[in-house]
């Protein structure tokens, strides 16, 4: 096998199995079925994977890396602090709930601790722009000035998994955006001043 080959193979192998995992869920997807579109033997996915788990790992990272770099464009826009912070949220539930919801509640059941593991890597990046956005949203003056940006992310993680890792809200049967209006926008409010609230009522 050449080197060009080896280069250009593994990523793409990674593109063409995550595209396979988020339509289709992970617990059901096997290498063969996940590398049909590239029309390659599971042989040649052996020579750069260990095992599934281990493809899934890179796969993981090429997603969250896609993710983290669409916070980072919304943080770096000039909009609202508020807004940002509000659709930020909003999207990862969605995300998780919606279309991609089959593949969200296989890593969170069957692979959480892999989760856990690219989050790990990742999370700092995620932090960062967070705590950035909620400073931004406090120095407008959207924010209350008394709080502390540490605490409001770490609440906003805990909210986010009870959301997504848990299923306590599954009995209430409600849609994505529902869970969105009962949950984010009512601790949005609370962290928000009366300037912050118009742009969130809007």
């Amino acid at each position: 096998m050449s080197l060009i080959f080896s280069v250009v193979m593994k990523p793409e192998i990674i593109r063409v199995s995550l595209e396979g995992f988020l339509q289709k869920g992970i617990r059901k997807m096997t290498i063969q079925k996940l590398v049909e579109p590239l029309g390659i033997s599971t042989k040649t996915v052996y020579k750069y994977f260990a095992n599934k788990e281990d493809l899934l790992r890179d796969c993981l990272v090429l997603h969250y890396t896609g993710l983290m770099d669409q916070v980072a464009a919304r943080t770096t826009q000039n909009a609202n602090a508020v807004v940002t912070l509000e659709n930020i949220w909003e999207q990862a539930i969605r995300a998780d709930f919606g279309v991609n919801r089959i593949f969200y509640h296989d890593l969170n059941y069957y692979y959480p601790a892999l989760q856990d593991e690219i989050l790990k890597t990742q999370g700092g990046q995620l932090e960062k722009f967070i705590l950035q956005l909620i400073k931004k949203g406090i120095l407008e003056g959207h924010f209350r000035k008394e709080l502390d940006p540490q605490v409001i992310f770490l609440a906003i993680t805990v909210l986010y998994r009870s959301l997504t890792r848990t299923k306590d809200f599954l009995k209430f049967n409600h849609s994505p955006e529902e869970l969105v209006r009962q949950t984010v926008q009512v601790y949005l409010r609370g962290i928000c001043t009366e300037k912050g609230l118009k742009y969130l009522k809007k």
